[in-house]
């Protein structure tokens, strides 16, 4: 088993913190992937097809804060 660590924007402060378990949904576009930390917390960026994650649970390990907005780091075994 691996470590998949993945980040997601998240728009407002305080909706995840650093500990939580999460789960995601993937999204298809017609050359990528995208997953949603439910119920629509965050959202990551655009992953291709060979990229694709296998996981659907992980647990949030950072909130990062800078001049672009809020961004979660989550870590998911694969």
């Amino acid at each position: 088993m691996s470590i998949r660590e993945m980040e997601f924007k998240m728009e407002r402060r305080g909706l995840l913190k650093e500990g939580d378990r999460v789960t995601v949904t993937e999204g298809v576009l017609p050359s990528n992937y995208y997953y949603t930390i439910d119920p629509s917390l965050a959202m990551s960026g655009n992953y291709p097809f060979r990229e694709r994650m296998l996981a659907r649970e992980g647990v949030v390990k950072k909130i990062i804060e800078n001049e672009r907005g809020f961004y979660v780091m989550a870590e998911f075994e694969e």
